[in-house]
């Protein structure tokens, strides 16, 4: 029986990529002078505690830290590419963040709910037909925003660190020797992709919410934003299990839509992006191995 590969994941950063292991995370960037920076972090304890094996409870504690990570791989990136008086912290950035966040909130869960109420209150639509359009509105819009925002130059090129990343771990994951050349013939669509997380939230909203009954817009608004919670866990649970099936291949339609969205946040990366996602990879595993044989 062949040896079980970590399911290591990543993330696009600006000018850069984002490789977590079971250990610790790198991120690699590209800096203005066309070096590669890195930087690696041990990963939370939360990733090997008994809580992150509890289901639907270790989908939140592990969203959060993602979250938590991924916002930290950002700022790194960002101040690598800045001038010195320009980067980004303290509170400027704890600001910038919450806007961001209460702005994603309001767009995407509580404006395709205020959408469903006003059907009911003006088309006299029933309770389901309302819900079934904010579904879909809130579908519709997630899909218009990353489509738009990849004709923003600077957002294509995250796309093709994007890509860079998922292309590294395929090959990986395929036992494939780690260069450019190599990595560029393997596909830019991988099952654990975060995509897969905003598409999969976006249909278990679809069903949960389509089961409720008529309630005033107040009503409405309040059980869509204390729900999050619950439609993120499921969606997490979704997703860990059917990366487990890709070996299957009556799996393949569950998985069909994330791969597809992924066309759209990825796109095809040059072969310096690509040295850029080895980078990160191989810091990563080097760290993870130490920080292995050293807890043995």
């Amino acid at each position: 029986m062949s040896e079980k590969l970590p399911s290591y994941g990543g993330q696009a950063v600006i000018e850069g990529v984002m490789m977590r292991g079971a250990q610790v995370c790198s991120v690699a960037v590209r800096a203005p002078d066309r070096s590669i920076v890195i930087d690696t972090q041990p990963l939370s304890a939360i990733y090997r505690s008994r809580l992150a094996k509890i289901p639907f409870l270790r989908g939140l504690l592990i969203l959060w830290d993602a979250l938590v990570l991924g916002v930290r791989a950002l700022t790194f990136s960002a101040n690598t590419q800045a001038e010195e008086g320009e980067k980004i912290e303290g509170g400027a950035l704890t600001l910038t963040l919450l806007i961001t966040f209460v702005i994603g909130i309001g767009f995407f869960f509580l404006l395709p709910a205020g959408i469903g109420h006003l059907t009911v209150r003006f088309l006299n639509w029933s309770a389901q037909q309302s819900n079934l359009l904010e579904g879909g509105v809130r579908l519709g819009l997630l899909i218009a925003y990353i489509w738009s925002i990849g004709f923003m130059p600077d957002i294509r090129r995250v796309y093709a660190y994007h890509g860079a990343e998922h292309k590294t771990i395929n090959a990986f994951e395929a036992g494939a020797k780690l260069d450019p050349e190599t990595i560029n013939r393997y596909p830019r669509e991988h099952p654990r992709c975060g995509t897969a997380f905003l598409l999969t939230v976006a249909i278990l909203s679809v069903l949960l919410f389509s089961a409720f009954g008529p309630m005033p817009l107040i009503t409405r608004l309040v059980s869509r934003l204390l729900l999050i919670p619950v439609v993120a866990s499921l969606s997490y649970e979704y997703i860990r299990l059917t990366s487990k099936l890709t070996r299957f291949w009556w799996s393949r339609p569950l998985m069909a839509p994330n791969l597809w969205l992924q066309k759209l946040t990825t796109a095809e990366p040059e072969n310096d992006m690509i040295e850029v996602a080895i980078a990160a990879f191989n810091a990563m595993r080097a760290s993870d191995d130490k920080s292995q044989t050293e807890a043995v």
